[in-house]
């Protein structure tokens, strides 16, 4: 079996969304869906841009899809080809290639196409027709203005060039940000040619007499810029084009290759014993990987990565709990970026804060350039009504901020490189703390802290007190504060005039006051509360709550949620907690916390499963860990995952599993723990697998940790 490669056969126009989002080509910059070149807007083809958000009417803020580049559509005698008699698609995970086969009758189609890694603006693809009887074969290739939005359109004042380079530019209606794509195309056959320039896009035609048994080929070369990267996005994009091609494919595909073989040198896990598991764990690596912002220093990773524009293209929590790890540990230049866009969006948390009554930095739940709060006060549909659903999301989902000092302090904790928190990452920590005190529920006749009106990351219940994940985060957060003095120590004057720019002295004296007093989740019987009367709450199975559900697509938390009063949760909640804070639980009380929620939980978002599966490790249930590592790492490729939450699309890739695989089997089952550069392991094989191998960065060194039945070992790398 090969590990490195998914393939599917057939075709299905049902299976076009799902297919798009399991065949993807990304490069961090912009990621294009994983469809035929000839696909229509029903298949949903897109090339989504990193960073680039526009918001149409009322609908929606979402990110830009540009202008579809490597469009080629095939007729013959005059007719478009669009029946697929056979069809096969397949993705390199080594390289980041798409490829399909297709049998349109008189033709067949081979093609292979790449977002480069070499350079991220580029995107290239090889074309190669056989033709199977004489006739008259014309290619349509060019640069498609026919774009697949879900709350757009985004692109306006359309500008076509059909030249021997073909040019689409367009500016985005919100804040006129031009965007600019261009091609070439460079065929290894005598043809006519003609420009085609309409409302429809820029392209060329080329039409050829063939034979039966004929061979033609040709390679395409585009180029994406935006304004945000240049002051003029057309000839930049015009310059790569005209660059690529005088290089060729075969030499741009070499490069970017040669860019992708870097990126698994360092960050690769060999898992040997389950060929299965071992390509599921290369999916979600490459899937990761595919989107890290590597050609910025200060950008983070949305929800759904670069699969479109569902979430958003929103930077949620998932950036700090699920995509960090595995980049700190590996590629410590992407989680320093990661960081950054927090740190550089400090004034938008700021602002968000003080537009609720607080002070400090409560940073947007769903995150967009600038820190911009993406989330609306109705983010469900009702599915009888069809009416907006008031949600809760953006005004209470506070460990947010905890979230992101939770891994501004790990960045420091693993890599013993304290430059981030002098570079603005100590402001961040102060300026959530501050938040946290200003947020807190005080009572003048008691010793605690409540912080009340809250969310969890159980969102099925909303507005309740003292959830324990978040009042644990905001304990870390003061906790993290107060440890900066420790760490800036041989800088006693720097360190205080941070708190003087900050005027922070009056908070300071109040953080032990309150880290002390900050109210404890109760126990019972070994098993953490999640929250203020949880177990209070109506005690049922998960299939009786189901069994209540009236349309498969109601949401099942908010006021009317069939799982709203039960004690039935979306999604990791305390073992969320268990899994970050494991030294807060002894085993016994982790083996009671595992086994009193986790069948309580509907695992109805795709960062559940992994948290289970780290502590499901700790507790020797490796049957489970197994199980739920597989639910975790499958999951863009067998394509699950929910689609809808009510009435909204919410399909995609799925980046918080991906980075949930890495640590589950680096973290979990080879037990890696890192401290201040120091490296410890813990295996706890399943019986599945035989050996893990991986690289990790520590202490500004790299090393190769390897984990086999007889133990594990931990050698330095040159």
């Amino acid at each position: 079996m090969n590990t490195w490669s998914l393939e599917k056969r057939g075709f299905a126009p049902a299976d076009a969304a799902g297919d798009g989002n399991r065949f993807l080509c990304a490069n961090g910059y912009l990621g294009l869906r994983g469809v035929p070149e000839e696909a229509d807007r029903e298949l949903f083809p897109a090339v989504t841009l990193a960073g680039v958000y526009d918001q149409f009417a009322d609908r929606w803020r979402e990110p830009v899809n540009a202008p579809r580049c490597l469009f080629i559509r095939a007729f013959f005698d005059g007719k478009p080809l669009a029946e697929y008699r056979q069809h096969r698609q397949w993705l390199d995970y080594r390289h980041g290639i798409y490829g399909r086969e297709t049998d349109f009758g008189p033709i067949l189609v081979r093609s292979q196409r790449f977002a480069s890694m070499a350079g991220p603006h580029l995107l290239a693809d090889r074309y190669e027709v056989n033709c199977v009887q004489e006739g008259d074969l014309a290619l349509q290739v060019g640069i498609s203005t026919d774009i697949w939005d879900i709350n757009g359109p985004h692109l306006f004042d359309f500008r076509m060039q059909a030249a021997d380079t073909l040019a689409v530019e367009a500016v985005t209606g919100e804040k006129r940000i031009a965007v600019a794509a261009a091609q070439r195309v460079r065929a290894d056959f005598a043809a006519e040619e003609s420009p085609l320039q309409d409302e429809g896009g820029a392209f060329y035609l080329l039409k050829k007499r063939v034979k039966k048994g004929e061979r033609c080929a040709l390679s395409a070369f585009a180029a994406i810029y935006t304004a945000l990267d240049g002051p003029d996005p057309a000839r930049a994009a015009a310059a790569l084009c005209d660059q690529a091609e005088s290089r060729g494919f075969d030499a741009c595909l070499a490069a970017h290759k040669a860019a992708w073989e870097g990126i698994w040198e360092r960050s690769e896990i060999v898992m040997e014993g389950d060929e299965e598991a071992a390509l599921a764990l290369h999916a979600s690596q490459y899937h990761l990987n595919a989107i890290a912002p590597r050609h910025a220093d200060n950008l983070s990773i949305s929800a759904r990565g670069l699969s479109g524009q569902t979430y958003k293209g929103a930077i949620f929590w998932d950036s700090e709990i699920f995509f960090f790890p595995m980049f700190v540990h590996t590629q410590p230049e992407i989680a320093r970026a990661l960081l950054r866009y927090r740190i550089e969006t400090l004034p938008g948390a700021l602002k968000k804060a003080r537009e609720y009554g607080y002070r400090g930095a409560f940073y947007a739940w769903e995150s967009q350039e600038g820190g911009n709060e993406g989330c609306t006060d109705f983010n469900v549909v009702d599915v009888f009504t069809h009416r907006p659903v008031r949600t809760y999301f953006r005004d209470k989902q506070i460990h947010i901020s905890g979230d992101i000092a939770y891994a501004l302090r790990s960045y420091y904790d693993i890599t013993g490189d304290r430059s981030l928190l002098q570079a603005g990452g100590a402001k961040v920590i102060l300026e959530c703390a501050r938040f946290y005190l200003s947020r807190a529920s005080a009572h003048l006749d008691g010793d605690e802290i409540d912080f009340a009106d809250v969310i969890g990351p159980d969102e099925y219940h909303e507005r309740v007190t003292n959830n324990a994940f978040t009042n644990r985060m905001i304990r870390h957060c003061f906790e993290s504060a107060l440890l900066l003095k420790e760490i800036f120590a041989d800088q006693p004057e720097w360190f205080r005039d941070l708190l003087d720019e900050l005027d922070y002295e009056a908070d300071w004296a109040l953080l032990p006051e309150a880290l002390r007093r900050i109210r404890r989740p109760r126990v019972q019987n070994g098993v953490t509360e999640q929250f203020d009367g949880y177990f209070a709450l109506e005690d049922c199975g998960l299939e009786a709550v189901r069994s209540r559900l009236m349309d498969p697509r109601e949401y099942w938390g908010g006021d009317h949620g069939v799982a709203g009063t039960t004690q039935i949760i979306k999604q990791a909640d305390v073992i969320a907690l268990a899994a970050l804070f494991p030294q807060d639980f002894t085993d016994g009380q982790l083996a009671a916390n595992w086994a009193y929620y986790e069948p309580r939980t509907e695992h109805g978002s795709s960062l559940s499963a992994c948290m289970y599966a780290l502590t499901a490790c700790r507790v020797g249930r490796l049957d489970e860990a197994w199980r739920l590592f597989r639910k975790t790492a499958d999951i863009d490729v067998t394509g699950g995952g929910k689609q809808w939450a009510g009435e909204i699309y919410i399909g995609g890739t799925h980046p918080a599993s991906n980075g949930g695989a890495w640590m589950i089997a680096a973290l979990g089952f080879a037990g890696l723990r890192v401290q201040a550069g120091r490296l410890t392991l813990h295996p706890h094989l399943p019986s599945q697998i035989t050996r893990l191998a991986f690289p990790v960065v520590a202490g500004g060194a790299r090393w190769m940790v390897e984990v086999t039945r007889e133990g594990g070992r931990i050698r330095p790398m040159c």
